[in-house]
């Protein structure tokens, strides 16, 4: 993992290249390259994706499903990140991904960066929805067990709300806290885990044996194929490893930008592969009672499987370590989803753009946007109240949303072949073989988790991916058609160099 900031360009290299690009360095650019990483590496949250959903993996393929969907998710996921950082490295700007598919395509640029930015935004939203949703589960689980505090839907969306509040407040003060925090979180990260698997390795009795970790398969969802189910649970690890744009849309404060973003990019996903890997071997490893963790009466079967293994008092320790890792997760989603609405929204793509655009003066944050993120998110979450499988749809809203957001510019990458102009942190000769592989697993994976995945499919099982894309998506696309073609012309230049500095001059003096 490379973290060294030691050949850092000066800030004012960034904002001449942020300049060419077309915009005022209007957010302040404080965020090292290992601060970068930080951010991507705690949103994909390994404490976070692999615990939440490892209820719903235990269900769809069981062991053998999820300890070997996870490298091999994990191959393509590499490929998509490598695709991505390649291009990251030529356009560093916040708006990332809506940004680059309108420089990279060849023509219609500004429908590609609309419905790029719009995949994009729905993405950010349910995968802020999902992170924070796992974390509510979690601590519902936690006072249910501590303080009798009952795990129900009302109780989970609760603490929600509370919790997206908590990180909205966080993220209002300014990007020098959440950075720190999260510096933190990726030692908080890295620790935690150490610590669970050496606990779940040396307390209890016994163990599972390396027949049952590596190969048993467990279907308990209705459907008689055993291929179909072992795909519908590759959403464990293809949820987890998810949200490293962030390294992109952080780049407007990052130094050396260039190159830390890139870097930012593929060290997250990386290290989150090794440490993921060892997380669910090391839980699976410690499972004692199978069907009785499925059904746990708090909905969260590693918060069982920590309990029946190490005893209650230390099975809830192990608990806080997940439910603190969350907490860190969600908090950096918010950022990294406030930092593309605001970008959006610089380019009047969202309704109410001016307002969503506004930068706090004293913390040049985007506040507005932050609080966007926020509620979105707990909006999105709601549906849970209704459904037992909200949570499983809310994740593959993220999935899709973001992963076709990730590969449209990826795609274009490969099309405009030789013409790419790469930036200093590139794949050379490998490019257009890598961005092929990684656009094709996409569209795999676009179609998957669309499927239901329960059966029979009924109003409690039913998978609602769908009708959320084809709300917010149709939208967008009725818009675009009525009006948005004659206006919106894809990322907005935001005047000559003069203007520019006029902006920065005046952020400064208030600043």
């Amino acid at each position: 993992m490379d973290v060294s900031d030691k050949q850092a360009e000066p800030a004012d290299e960034d904002s001449a290249r942020l300049h060419q690009l077309g915009y005022a360095q209007e957010l302040r650019r404080t965020m090292s390259t290992f601060s970068n990483f930080a951010v991507s590496f705690t949103i994909i949250s390994i404490l976070s994706g692999c615990l939440t959903l490892y209820g719903f993996g235990m269900k769809t393929g069981g062991p053998a499903a999820m300890i070997w969907g996870w490298p091999l998710v994990g191959l393509f996921v590499i490929l998509v990140g490598l695709g991505m950082a390649e291009v990251c490295s030529s356009y560093p700007t916040a708006g990332g991904l809506y940004y680059w598919a309108a420089k990279l395509a060849p023509r219609n640029g500004a429908a590609w960066s609309w419905f790029t930015g719009w995949f994009n935004l729905i993405g950010q939203i349910a995968v802020t929805a999902g992170i924070d949703f796992g974390a509510a589960l979690f601590l519902n689980a936690f006072l249910d067990l501590q303080f009798g505090f009952e795990a129900t839907p009302g109780h989970t969306i609760l603490l929600l709300g509370i919790i997206l509040v908590i990180h909205g407040l966080l993220n209002t003060f300014g990007v020098k806290i959440v950075a720190l925090l999260n510096s933190i979180s990726v030692w908080w990260h890295l620790v935690g885990v150490l610590v669970i698997v050496g606990v779940l390795i040396v307390v209890p009795d016994k163990h599972q044996d390396a027949s049952f970790v590596f190969g048993e398969f467990v279907n308990k969802t209705g459907w008689a194929s055993p291929v179909y189910v072992f795909l519908l649970g590759l959403l464990v690890a293809q949820y987890t490893l998810t949200g490293y744009d962030a390294s992109a849309h952080m780049t407007e404060e990052t130094k050396n930008a260039a190159k830390a973003g890139p870097r930012g990019i593929i060290n997250s996903i990386l290290v989150s592969l090794v440490a993921g890997w060892i997380l669910l071997i090391g839980l699976t490893f410690a499972i004692q009672d199978y069907d009785g963790a499925v059904g746990s009466e708090t909905g969260v079967p590693p918060a069982q499987i920590f309990i029946d293994a190490t005893g209650e008092t230390t099975g809830k320790f192990l608990l806080l370590i997940c439910i603190g890792a969350q907490l860190f997760c969600g908090m950096a989603s918010v950022t990294a989803n406030s930092r593309m609405i605001y970008a959006f929204a610089r380019d009047g793509a969202i309704p109410g753009s001016k307002f969503w655009h506004r930068i706090n003066k004293r913390t040049q944050t985007p506040t507005n946007a932050v609080w966007l993120a926020a509620g979105g998110a707990l909006l999105l979450a709601l549906p849970y109240l209704w459904s037992a499988t909200a949570y499983a749809a809310v994740t593959s809203i993220a999935v899709v949303g973001l992963y076709v957001a990730y590969v449209i510019p990826v795609f274009l990458r490969v099309r405009k072949g030789d013409d790419f102009e790469p930036g200093p942190w590139n794949l050379g000769r490998w490019g257009k073989l890598v961005g092929t592989v990684a656009t094709v697993w996409v569209c795999f994976i676009f179609v998957l988790f669309m499927l239901p995945q329960g059966s029979p499919v009924t109003i409690d099982s039913f998978n609602y991916t769908p009708i959320a894309f084809l709300v917010v998506l149709g939208g967008a696309a009725v818009w675009w058609f009525a009006s948005a073609r004659k206006w919106f012309t894809g990322p907005k230049v935001q005047g000559s160099e003069a203007e520019l500095a006029a902006v920065e001059k005046e952020l400064k003096e208030l600043g």
